[in-house]
């Protein structure tokens, strides 16, 4: 009840009023059944504007830092993304991937629209990193098809560190969906979903233009942090 009153009453008319998102695509968003949306990830903004504009409710796997914050400010933000309906994952240690994968599955076996940012974490610097093979496998084994989108100017307008986005136009574009029951049976072969998970990356790349770096997002901030302390923002996953 809660997600739909964001969607419609609160967040999703200031959205569409502050950013004047131009949305491209969306008919190409089953209508219903089991689907993967898998995005760019340029800023925390991200979380909000998608979601508004497409009309099915659409699950996302968040950080579990996000339900887990100290104080009022915390309590408030998990209270948030409970009652929109995100799943707290908790992507620390070995076993952080698998739960994610279960999560996700959980909501495709449903039926539902599961939300993915197949490159694991912002991108600090504007440009596309290299997804990682979770998104694959849960396109594989819950024999969904992948629907691929782009968000373009969200960087410009939340970039990493920056609380409140500048108001400026953004686009939002969804590609044709992408089949993959040609890999049924695969999920557990490296070679098969590094191939899928690549072939979503260059449809996301087709849509949003950016630069792409074939290295994991996370790695390469991480790097950049360590020769330039102070440059970016806090690594967040």
């Amino acid at each position: 009840m809660f997600y739909y009153l964001l969607k419609y009453v609160v967040l999703g008319p200031l959205l569409r009023l502050f950013f004047r998102p131009v949305i491209e695509g969306t008919e190409h968003i089953p209508a219903d059944g089991a689907a993967i949306v898998a995005g760019n990830h340029l800023s925390f903004s991200d979380h909000f504007l998608m979601p508004a504009i497409i009309k099915r409710r659409i699950t996302f796997l968040a950080k579990a830092e996000y339900f887990t914050g100290p104080g009022v400010k915390g309590r408030l933000t998990a209270a948030f993304f409970r009652s929109a309906g995100q799943i707290p994952v908790d992507r620390s240690g070995k076993e952080a991937g698998q739960a994610a994968i279960r999560e996700g599955l959980g909501v495709l076996n449903r039926g539902e629209l599961l939300g993915i940012y197949p490159e694991g974490t912002r991108s600090h610097d504007g440009r596309l990193y290299k997804g990682k093979v979770g998104v694959a496998v849960m396109a594989i084994r819950g024999q969904a098809p992948v629907v691929p989108c782009a968000m373009v100017g969200t960087f410009e307008i939340q970039p990493p560190g920056k609380v409140v986005p500048r108001l400026k136009q953004v686009t939002i574009r969804f590609g044709e969906p992408l089949d993959f029951s040609r890999y049924a049976g695969l999920e557990n072969e490296k070679a098969a979903i590094r191939a899928v998970t690549d072939e979503i990356m260059y449809a996301i790349l087709g849509l949003s233009g950016q630069e792409y770096v074939d290295e994991y997002a996370a790695k390469v901030k991480a790097a950049d942090q360590a020769e330039r302390p102070g440059k970016f923002p806090k690594l967040r996953r």
